[in-house]
């Protein structure tokens, strides 16, 4: 029989995991109290949630959400967890950020609702443009061509009226 405290725990981290796009997995060995504390407020600036968790209580609740896998190393250890819910690079940016900046945590690797990925998967996802930079992207290439048309045209009547 499972202590009621426990059946607690996952019904809550049940409620976190069920609407998630991405989870990060997080090494957290040797950071302080402090800089655990800027990470918190750094992932809520950011749109994610930064949390600590027993391991089996965590694997139990992604069970309980669809997200029955086999995590291997990434649920074993001091892990911490930053899940995101509206981005699924963000988890990433904000963990790969952060960790550059204390150089202590130690990214294991990830969820992405494809399934698991490993460190390099995470770390290439910190890496890519915002959503806003790509879009911005985007425009700029698909008004590219009404310029130049735009610039041809203009030449064109101007060397008409010399």
């Amino acid at each position: 029989m499972a202590a009621q405290y426990k059946v607690e725990e996952v019904k809550k981290l049940v409620s976190k995991l069920e609407n998630m796009k991405a989870m990060v997995f997080v090494d957290y060995k040797g950071i302080t109290v402090n800089e655990d504390t800027e990470l918190r407020r750094f992932a809520r600036a950011n749109g994610v949630e930064y949390f600590v968790a027993k391991n089996r209580l965590v694997k139990l609740a992604l069970k309980e959400v669809g997200v029955d896998l086999e995590f291997g190393s990434l649920l074993e250890g001091t892990t911490s967890f930053v899940v995101g819910y509206e981005d699924g690079v963000a988890p990433s940016k904000t963990v790969y950020e952060y960790s550059k900046k204390i150089n202590k945590l130690d990214i294991k690797g990830g969820y992405v609702e494809s399934g698991l990925v490993d460190k390099s998967v995470v770390e290439s996802l910190a890496k890519l443009p915002s959503r806003e930079e790509l879009l911005g992207q985007i425009a700029f290439g698909l008004l590219s061509p009404v310029r130049m048309l735009a610039v041809a045209l203009t030449n064109v009547a101007e060397k008409k009226e010399a």
